[in-house]
C-alpha cells in the first residue's frame, strides 16, 4: 500500500472546549462508554503507529465483515440532536443557505463553547481548531504560488466568499436574536471559519436511498464521534454503514494485528482532499486522482485552431449549441482520471460538435442534436484503450486542450519529478509545499498521459 495520506495534526491549546483533562483521549473513551458507543476489544485508538494524529489500530487480526464499533444515533452531533434543536427548527426558514450547513454550524458554535455540552469530551480531542491547515487558512500569496492551475484557488475563493456571506447575513442576525445563547464576541467569524473547516474535514453525510436520490435534497452533514478518528486512503480497509438505530464501522479487507484501519471519504481526487481535508495522498497512492480540463479551455483550443473568421464564427455557434444542450458551461470542467474520462458523455459530444464541418453541423443542429445511431457506440467511451483510436481531429483538439491546461501551472512536470525523487530536497519542503506538490504532480502525470494517448 502506498504511504497513507496525512490529516493535519491538531495541537493542544486553551479553548472554550478544553475540559482540563491531562489526557483528552481517556475522557473521550469514558464518554463513549456512557453514551453506548461500543468499541470492539480487537481495536484501539492511538496516536502511536498512525499516519497522522489519532487513528484506529488492530489489536489482533481481523477478517472481512467484522464490526469495529457501533455508534447509537443519540451520540451523533447534528442539528437534530443539539440542545438548541427546537430553536433551529423554529427558525428553519431563516437558516437556509447555499451550503445547507448553517444549522449544523450553529449547533457546533453553541456546543463547542457551552461548558455543559453533552459533547464536551468529544470536542476535547480538538482543543484548537486553528491548527486545521486547509488552503483557506494559507496566505493568498502562498496559495497562488503553490496551487495555481490545480482548481483549488477557485474553490477556496468561493468558500471564503460564502463563509463571509453566511456569517454576516444568517449567523450574526440569528445570534443577535438569541443573545442568551450566543455572544458575537466569542462566536466570531474566525471561529466560524474554523468550524467550517472542521465540518469539511470531519463530518459525514448519510447517503440517500437509491429511490430518493433524484427527488430529495442530500442529507445535511453531521459529526460522528469515533468514525472521524479514522484516517483515509483510496485503498481503504473499512467502511461506515448506516441503519435506523445506529452506525457501524465494518472491515472491507482482512487486517493484520498492528495495522492501521482506514476509512474512505469517497472517491476523492488529491485536489479535493487538500481543499476539503487539508492533506493529499502521496503519489502513486491515490488511484482516484483526476485532472480537470476547463470546458472553456477546449473552446479556446478550438478557436486557436480556426484559421479564418468564418471558422471562428462556426466554433462560437457550435459552443452556443453545446451550451443549449447543457453539455458545457462557462464554469464547468471535463474530468480526466487515470484510466478513463469521468465526464465522457459531455467531452465526447463537445469534441464531436467542435470538430464538425459547417454543413455537418447545420444538419446536426436541425435534428436538435439527435441523429441516426450509425456510429459505433465505442466512439462515445473515452478510456485509455479507446482514446488512441479517436478521429485525428478529435485527438488534436483534446491534445491542444491538455497543452493549454499544462500552461496554467507555474512549473513543469520534470522539475516536480526531480524534486519528488530527491528525498533530501523533498524533506526540506514545508508540509504545505509537500501537499501542493503531490496535487500538482498527480494532475500533470494524468495530463501527460493524455498527451501520449493523443499523439
Amino acid at each position: 500500500m502506498a504511504t497513507a495520506a496525512k490529516r493535519p495534526k491538531v495541537t493542544a491549546g486553551g479553548s472554550p472546549a478544553e475540559d482540563g483533562r491531562a489526557d483528552p483521549l481517556s475522557g473521550f473513551l469514558d464518554w463513549c462508554e456512557k453514551v453506548g458507543l461500543e468499541l470492539s476489544p480487537k481495536v484501539y485508538v492511538s496516536k502511536e503507529g498512525t499516519v497522522s494524529d489519532y487513528g484506529l489500530l488492530a489489536r489482533e487480526d481481523l477478517q472481512i465483515g467484522e464490526v469495529l464499533f457501533t455508534i447509537p444515533r443519540a451520540a451523533l452531533l447534528s442539528q437534530h440532536t443539539t440542545s438548541i434543536r427546537s430553536l433551529l427548527e423554529k427558525d428553519q426558514a431563516s437558516l437556509e443557505s447555499q451550503s445547507g450547513w448553517v444549522p449544523l454550524l450553529l449547533s457546533l458554535l453553541h456546543e463547542y463553547t457551552a461548558s455543559n455540552s453533552h459533547w464536551r469530551p468529544y470536542f476535547s480531542l480538538w482543543p484548537d481548531f486553528s491548527s486545521l491547515d486547509h488552503p483557506m487558512f494559507w496566505p493568498e500569496e502562498e496559495r497562488v504560488r503553490l496551487l495555481q492551475g490545480t482548481g483549488i484557488l477557485e474553490a477556496v475563493d468561493k468558500d471564503l466568499a460564502n463563509i463571509q456571506l453566511e456569517y454576516t447575513s444568517i449567523i450574526l442576525p440569528f445570534m443577535e436574536s438569541h443573545l442568551d445563547l450566543f455572544d458575537p464576541k466569542l462566536h466570531t467569524p474566525e471561529l466560524y471559519q474554523s468550524l467550517v473547516a472542521f465540518v469539511m474535514a470531519y463530518s459525514f453525510q448519510e447517503p440517500l436511498d437509491e429511490e430518493d436520490e433524484d427527488e430529495k435534497e442530500p442529507n445535511p452533514p453531521m459529526m460522528v464521534p469515533m468514525a472521524d478518528i479514522l484516517n483515509h486512503v483510496a485503498n481503504h480497509n473499512a467502511n461506515l454503514e448506516y441503519s435506523l438505530e445506529c452506525l457501524k464501522m465494518v472491515t472491507t479487507q482482512p487486517i493484520s494485528k498492528g495495522q492501521e484501519i482506514f476509512n474512505t471519504y469517497g472517491q476523492m481526487a488529491n485536489w479535493q482532499l487538500l481543499h476539503m481535508y487539508g492533506f493529499a495522498e502521496p503519489y502513486p497512492g491515490n488511484t482516484d486522482d483526476t485532472a480537470d480540463i476547463q470546458m472553456v479551455t477546449v473552446r479556446r483550443a478550438a478557436l486557436q485552431g480556426a484559421s479564418t473568421e468564418a471558422e471562428r464564427q462556426l466554433v462560437s455557434e457550435q459552443w452556443d449549441f453545446l451550451c443549449q444542450l447543457e453539455m458545457v458551461g462557462e464554469e464547468g470542467a471535463f474530468v480526466i482520471g487515470w484510466e478513463e474520462v469521468l465526464t465522457e458523455e459531455e467531452l465526447s459530444m463537445t469534441l464531436k460538435v467542435l470538430c464538425m464541418a459547417a454543413e455537418e453541423f447545420k444538419e446536426f443542429k436541425e435534428h436538435e442534436g439527435w441523429e441516426e445511431d450509425t456510429e459505433d457506440e465505442e466512439s462515445l467511451t473515452l478510456s485509455n484503450e479507446t482514446i488512441p483510436r479517436l478521429k485525428a481531429s478529435w485527438k488534436k483538439l483534446l491534445r491542444d486542450s491538455a497543452l493549454l491546461t499544462l500552461e496554467s501551472y507555474r512549473s513543469d512536470l520534470k522539475a516536480e519529478q526531480d524534486l519528488l525523487n530527491d528525498k533530501v530536497a523533498y524533506g526540506k519542503l514545508s508540509p504545505r509545499e509537500q501537499q501542493a506538490l503531490q496535487v500538482r504532480y498527480g494532475q500533470k502525470r494524468i495530463l501527460h498521459q493524455l498527451l501520449e494517448l493523443t499523439s
